[in-house]
Order: structure tokens, then sequence, then C-alpha cells
């Protein structure tokens, strides 16, 4: 719904490239890319190999958390402008980012990297346990003391015995994130997101409402991390939280921000977003200004399973529009599907965007929205 119909207005021919080639066919109905080829993306030299294979690319893109570095090191064999492989790698691998942003004395956090058999005697509880190259939420787990640690770390490697870990300190405070896009040069804010969060000890995305105008001193200190990070080319989506007058980075996903996020970004603010940021990706320069709309306020919702079992009954997909307010809800499960419970964004049954002309009234309209229907989850 963002980045195919983007391309599509530009005028392109999209060559996808995919592990999993028989999903994309079908889940493109009616705005197919001009080929789908089956493709070892996790590894730069099969892409590449792929790539050389065909005339050169105007561009090479992917919005995926996981391929950022492989398209960084697969564009720039191509010629093409690319991200700095190496701010790609920082901000995915969560450990290498404490790392590079304690090296160069900002914002520092305590934090380890964990493996089998590894002690940690100085962890500063409570601490956030998480994977080191992960999304979603998933295996993020708020741990007290040492034997929550532990049973934790086991329970995650039981399932995923290879998976390095990081242990970091827990830092309190309302997440917020920050939403750029950059040419090269310096990123330019889009605007942001105060997130409501699940309770711990799981970091579950709830709600989020759309901040048009972030304080400067927010916009400040992330765009020094950034700075630092060698993060400024295409879409970023940055978390940090926020105590008293500090703040204090969580992550960096070097892509557009997830969950539907984008497009309703690109509703409130009246921008291409998708456009923009595939214009980038061609070589093509920002504009001077962007004419970004600051009269109309946002939230999304995310309806989300609190048990494992069948979605039994759901809402159909629609879109409203009375007094001003828009709103678009999208299923995310089929009803007839059984899942286990993950604590995870993957517990997601629904997404409602909501746009209006003031946060109360966009608040009321999402509340009577999430009140007037429901999700049936039997186990």
């Amino acid at each position: 719904d963002g980045f195919l119909p983007a391309a599509a207005a530009l005028g392109l021919d999209v060559l996808l490239l995919t592990d999993q080639p028989d999903a994309h066919r079908r889940a493109y109905q009616g705005l197919s890319p001009a080929e789908i080829v089956g493709c070892d993306v996790r590894d730069h030299r099969a892409i590449i190999d792929e790539l050389t294979r065909r005339p050169a690319p105007a561009a090479v893109f992917s919005n995926s958390d996981h391929l950022q570095t492989q398209t960084a090191l697969a564009a720039a064999h191509a010629g093409r402008p690319a991200k700095d492989w190496r701010a790609t790698l920082r901000a995915k691998n969560k450990a290498l980012l404490r790392r590079h942003l304690t090296a160069h004395g900002i914002d520092v956090v305590w934090s380890r990297e964990l493996r089998p058999g590894d002690a940690v005697a100085d962890a500063p509880f409570p601490c956030v346990l998480k994977p080191r190259e992960g999304v979603a939420s998933e295996n993020v787990v708020l741990v007290g003391n040492e034997r929550e640690l532990d049973l934790a770390a086991r329970d995650i490697w039981r399932r995923d015995p290879d998976l390095p870990l990081v242990l970091e300190e827990f830092l309190a405070g309302q997440l917020h994130s920050l939403e750029t896009i950059g040419d090269g040069h310096l990123p330019r804010v889009i605007g942001g997101f105060r997130t409501t969060l699940s309770d711990p000890p799981y970091f579950v995305e709830r709600s989020t409402v759309y901040d048009p105008a972030p304080p400067p001193t927010h916009v400040r200190t992330v765009l020094a991390h950034l700075a630092a990070l060698g993060v400024g080319f295409g879409a970023c989506h940055t978390e940090y939280v926020v105590a008293g007058d500090r703040v204090r980075l969580i992550e960096v996903n070097y892509r557009i921000v997830g969950d539907q996020g984008d497009l309703l970004l690109a509703d409130v603010t009246g921008l291409p977003l998708h456009e923009y940021v595939l214009r980038v990706h061609l070589g093509e320069p920002l504009p001077a200004t962007l004419p970004v709309r600051r009269d109309r306020h946002a939230r999304i919702d995310w309806p989300c399973a609190d048990r494992a079992g069948r979605l039994v009954s759901a809402p159909p997909p629609s879109d409203t529009r009375a007094d001003g307010v828009t709103q678009a809800y999208r299923p995310l499960r089929d009803t007839g599907t059984e899942r286990p419970l993950t604590n995870t964004n993957r517990d997601y049954l629904g997404v409602l965007r909501t746009t209006g002309p003031d946060q109360t009234t966009v608040d009321n309209a999402a509340a009577a929205f999430l009140a007037e229907h429901h999700w049936d989850v039997q186990a």
C-alpha cells in the first residue's frame, strides 16, 4: 500500500527479489511488480549475482529491517545511491550500536552481549533482555534479577539456540519516536509519535499518537545520535524515551515507520512520503522545503490478542469519513486463523488509523470504534 503504488506513480518497473516468491505473488493483487524472483536476500552476494544478470537498476531499495546492510552493499556494487553499510550495520546490531555511541561519548548505556554460559555480575537490574538484531518486540522482556534473567534467556535459547542476545539497563520514561528522511545530508524531521506500551515485562506497542512538532531538545539530541551513527540517507524511525529533561535512545530502525505508521504519516502530513523515499534512492535530492501539513491530528490503535487460540470473529476492513474524521481499519489476521500468544506485535489482530481536526476528536473517534467492534479469540 506504500512503496509499490509510489513506484507505479513514478513510472518505475519493479523487480522484486525475495526468499518467499510464492507468498508475494499471492499478496499482490492488482499491483504486481514487473517481476518476482526467488533469491537468498539475506546474502548480499546472491542479490548482486541476481542483479548483474540484468540491465543496471535505477535504484536498489528495501524497507526490511533485516535487509538494510545487504541492500546497501548491493546498491553500492551497482553504482547506485546507497546507505553507508557501516551505518546500517550499527543500526541493526544493538550491541554494536551501544559500543559505537559509547566510544563517541554519547548517551552511554550499560549493555552486554550474551551467549549461553555467559555470566553477568554487574547488571544494573531491572534490565531489558532482547535479541541483538531483533524486531517487533520479539523476545524482548524486562528482567528484575539474575534468576529472571536466567529463566528468560533459557526460554529464548530453547526456541532459538543460536540467537545472540543483548542485556541493557532499563531506560524508563515515555516512549517517543522521531521520523526523518534524508538525501545524504542533514535528515529532515517529518514528525514523531508518542507510543503507549503493554504492561511489563513485555513491550508491545498498543497505540501511538502523531506528534507534528516534537520538542526541539528532543530533535537536537536524536539528530546528534543519528549523525554519530552515520544515519542520514532515506527514511529512519528512531525510538527514544524521555525521563525528565533527558532523552535516551532505545533503537534506530533505518527504514520507514512500520505497522501502517507510514500510511498514517503520509495521510496526516499530506506528503508523497513513499515517493520521496524512492526518489532519494534514485539519486534525486529532496525538495528544499517539505510542505508538511500541521493542521491535522492522528493516532493508530492495534487491537491485540490477549490469549492463544483461534480468531472467531472480527470486524471487516472499512474506510469512513464523518465530521472531519477519517478512519481506516484493516484486519491483520484472518478469521479462522489459530495462533499462539507471542507477546509481540505478531499478536496484532488489526490496525485502526484515525485522523481529524484536533486530538480530542481523534481520541474520541478511535475509542468509539474500538468500543463498537469486537475481536473474539477462543482458546
